[in-house]
């Protein structure tokens, strides 16, 4: 089945999930493409384009839609002028897209646009922030769903989606954590020069809506961790609006105990969680790939509320110092059993099935409301 795949990706965060899918597609001969932008092309945040043209599987087309200080706004009508004019010239047969970026937003738009079937990835979910409205936009937008759990799909029967477009095959990064990473966590820590044995991970991330106390919630933050006497290694934000606050605090860090890095390769970041004694900050690594890892982690404010209820996360406030400080007490280097609410790492192969039966191909791309409730 020759058919004509291109993946968007425009953070790090998002090629982590599509990659496993991709390999599946090249090994089942479709014809797989990548459109690279947004962080990727940024050499502020680690020019991870580099990372993801080493896949030599794949063909791949790079578009700047951005440059440093570009509001959202800006940033989506760039993508979708990039998106419309390669997507008119190439035309592939499914466009494939991941959450709630706002790269994802303008490839739904145009697809929508262009009558262009789309598969949505990881919809449905809730998280209580802008990501949220955009992801369930994207939704509305796209053809066809993939999501993480059952959950998930009843929110999008919730919404109006057809449950027939609707596919349940788990979270496709959790593929990679599943299998050995192929790579030594002693070759990890001189790769990234990281001289801990005993360290936690962490990812804060902006809020868009609380660009306004996301300084003061940085400070409160890594105030806690330096208190604590423990070593991190740091990896930076993404460029949504208030990551300048964030960056300004990463500066003042204590290099002896911080080590910072830009972005890392997917399977070297996959190995360096499996031995961490915890993952702390507002990724959504902490809420779903630490559980599946069996690692502590301390989700910190409103980023990814609703996300997940594993018994290994402690959810709290920047603010609250007791919480954070039982957490180091209590939970750091802890071991939990696997949580797999979000899959068990089969999504490539489950993806796949679907893509090769014919009627996947053969459903009408006019979307309808569906009344009905029914799963």
């Amino acid at each position: 089945m020759n058919k004509r795949l291109l993946f968007v990706t425009g953070t790090r965060a998002d090629f982590g999930k599509l990659e496993p899918l991709a390999k599946g597609c090249v090994k089942n001969k479709f014809d797989v493409n990548f459109f690279i932008t947004g962080m990727h092309m940024m050499k502020k945040y680690g020019e991870t384009r580099i990372e993801v043209r080493r896949h030599t599987e794949f063909n791949f087309y790079e578009f700047v839609n951005q440059r440093e200080g570009d509001s959202l706004e800006l940033v989506l009508a760039k993508t979708i002028l990039g998106l419309s004019d390669y997507l008119q010239e190439t035309r592939p047969d499914l466009v494939v897209i991941h959450g709630d970026r706002i790269e994802a937003l303008a490839a739904s738009i145009v697809c929508a646009m262009l009558g262009i079937r789309s598969a949505h990835i990881e919809g449905g979910e809730l998280s209580g922030n802008i990501d949220e409205s955009m992801r369930h936009c994207n939704s509305k937008l796209c053809t066809n769903h993939f999501v993480s759990s059952e959950e998930a799909a009843n929110i999008l029967l919730v919404i109006g989606e057809d449950r027939s477009n609707i596919y349940c095959i788990g979270s496709p990064e959790l593929d990679v954590h599943a299998e050995p990473s192929n790579v030594s966590i002693n070759e990890v820590k001189k790769h990234y020069n990281i001289n801990y044995d005993d360290y936690g991970i962490v990812i804060l991330h902006p809020v868009t809506s609380e660009r306004d106390s996301m300084r003061a919630q940085a400070k409160s933050f890594f105030d806690m961790l330096i208190s604590s006497e423990k070593s991190f290694v740091v990896i930076m934000p993404n460029n949504d609006p208030g990551t300048e606050h964030i960056f300004a605090e990463i500066k003042s860090l204590p290099e002896d105990r911080f080590r910072v890095i830009p972005s890392m390769r997917f399977l070297y970041f996959s190995e360096l969680m499996r031995n961490a004694s915890a993952i702390l900050g507002n990724s959504s690594a902490g809420v779903r790939e630490a559980p599946f890892l069996g690692v502590p982690s301390l989700n910190i404010g409103s980023r990814q509320n609703f996300r997940s209820r594993s018994l290994s996360i402690t959810h709290c406030s920047a603010f609250n110092h007791e919480i954070i400080s039982d957490f180091f007490l209590s939970s750091w280097g802890k071991k939990y059993p696997r949580d797999t609410v979000f899959g068990v790492g089969s999504a490539a192969t489950s993806f796949v099935k679907i893509l090769k039966k014919p009627e996947f191909w053969l459903k009408p791309l006019q979307k309808t409301f569906n009344q009905s409730l029914e799963a």
